[in-house]
C-alpha cells in the first residue's frame, strides 16, 4: 500500500514563499564555488569486495578539487575522520583545504542526499528535498535524508523543505533558467506517484528558481537511479550541452542515446535559441561480476580549478578528455581512473555536491 497521499491539485498558496518567489535560484555548476561537499565512503555493500580500492582514486579526486576550493566532508566520528585523513595524506592532498563535519550518513552519494544550495544575491539557502535511495532500493536511508537540514542548521542558513523526493543527479542546470531532466527518473512511480508531470515541473520551478524544464527519456543501461541526467547530458555553458552517444549499433545503449540526441536537436531555450550539442563517446562496456556498470564520461565534475572526468582504461578515454577540454578552455581537465569506483554504480559527479560562492 502506498504511503503517498492520493493525487491532488496543488494549493498554489503553498508556493507563496517558495525560493523562487523570494528571488533564489540554483547556480550552474561552473559558477564559482566556495566548497565541494562529499560524504566519506564507508558502506561496503555499495562496493562489495572493492571498497578499499576506491580510496586512491577518490582521494585523487579530492586533491584535484582542493586545488581551487574548500572540500567539506561528512564523516560519522573521529575514527572515520582519522581514516580519511590517512588516505588523503597518501594522496598528498592539501589538508589545509579540507574540512570535516560530523554528519553521519548511510552512503556516499552526496549529489543526491547532500544540500542543494541556492542563492539570492549574497544570501545563501539550502533546499532539503526528500530522499528515498532511488525509490527505496537501498534502505536504510534515514541518515542521508536529513544531511541537508543538519548542514543548514550548522551554518545558520535559511532552509526550504519541499515534501517530495528529488535527487541532485536527476537535474542539470544552465544557470539561466533552464533545467534538463529525464522522464525515466522523475516520472517513475517509485519517487512521487501522487504528482503529475506538471506538478513536478512546478516544484522544480519554485524550489530551484528555474523557468523552463526540458525532458529527455531514458538513462543508460546499468544506472540504478532510473535514468539520472548526469550520466547522459550535461550543460557546459548557457546554451551548449555535451551528450553521450553510443556508436556501436549493437550496443544496448545505442538506440536510447540516439533517441535522446534526437530530442535534444528539437529543443529550444526559453528565448527561442536551439541548443548547441557536442557529442561525447561512451567507453566500451565496463562489466564486473556479469554486471554492466553505468560507465559514462558525462559523470564529470566541474570544480573551480579543474573538470574531473572518470576514465576507464578505454580507447575513448583520451578522445573524451579532449572533447571536454574543448568545452572548458579556462579549466584543466583531469582524468581519474574510475574502474573501481563505478562498481558502486556512480562516479565523481554522483559523489559530490557544489556549494556556490557568494
Amino acid at each position: 500500500m502506498s504511503h503517498f497521499p492520493p493525487r491532488k491539485e496543488l494549493n498554489i498558496n503553498q508556493f507563496d514563499y517558495s525560493p523562487k518567489q523570494q528571488g533564489y535560484s540554483f547556480p550552474a555548476e561552473w559558477a564559482k564555488h566556495e566548497a565541494t561537499w562529499l560524504s566519506w565512503p564507508h558502506k561496503e555493500a555499495s562496493w562489495p569486495g572493492k571498497i578499499e580500492s576506491i580510496y586512491k582514486p577518490y582521494c585523487e579526486f579530492i586533491k584535484a578539487v582542493a586545488e581551487g576550493e574548500k572540500v567539506r566532508i561528512n564523516v560519522k566520528d573521529e575514527a572515520m575522520k582519522a581514516s580519511a585523513v590517512a588516505e588523503l595524506e597518501k594522496a598528498e592532498a592539501d589538508l589545509s583545504q579540507i574540512e570535516f563535519y560530523f554528519n553521519e550518513t548511510n552512503d556516499a552519494w552526496c549529489r543526491d542526499h547532500g544540500p542543494a544550495f541556492i542563492l539570492n544575491g549574497s544570501q545563501k539557502a539550502i533546499v532539503d528535498w526528500g530522499y528515498n535511495a532511488w525509490g527505496g532500493k537501498y534502505p536504510p536511508f534515514d541518515l542521508d535524508d536529513v544531511v541537508p537540514t543538519k548542514i543548514a542548521k550548522h551554518f545558520n542558513l535559511p532552509l526550504f523543505l519541499p515534501d517530495i523526493v528529488m535527487e541532485g543527479g536527476s537535474v542539470e542546470f544552465n544557470g539561466a533558467g533552464t533545467v534538463l531532466t529525464t522522464t525515466a527518473c522523475l516520472l517513475n512511480e517509485n519517487r512521487n506517484p501522487h504528482l503529475t508531470k506538471e506538478q513536478i515541473e512546478k516544484y522544480l520551478q519554485e524550489y530551484y528558481g528555474v523557468e523552463q524544464i526540458l525532458w529527455l527519456g531514458d538513462g543508460i543501461v546499468g544506472d540504478d537511479t532510473d535514468g539520472h541526467i548526469d550520466d547522459i547530458t550535461r550543460f557546459v555553458n548557457e546554451d551548449t550541452v555535451l551528450t553521450v552517444i553510443e556508436s556501436n549499433p549493437l550496443d544496448e545503449n545505442h538506440l536510447l542515446l540516439e533517441e535522446n540526441y534526437e530530442m535534444l536537436k528539437g529543443m529550444k531555450l526559453k528565448d527561442g535559441r536551439p541548443l548547441k550539442i557536442v557529442k561525447l563517446p561512451m567507453p566500451s562496456p565496463v562489466i564486473h561480476e556479469d554486471t554492466r556498470l553505468p560507465a559514462s564520461y558525462a559523470n564529470f565534475y566541474i570544480a573551480n580549478a579543474a573538470v574531473i572526468v572518470p576514465i576507464f582504461n578505454d580507447v575513448n578515454d583520451q578522445i573524451a578528455l579532449d572533447i571536454i577540454q574543448g568545452c572548458f578552455p579556462d579549466r584543466k581537465v583531469v582524468g581519474i581512473n574510475s574502474v573501481d569506483i563505478i562498481w558502486g554504480l556512480g562516479s565523481f559527479h554522483c559523489l559530490s555536491q557544489q556549494e556556490p560562492a557568494v
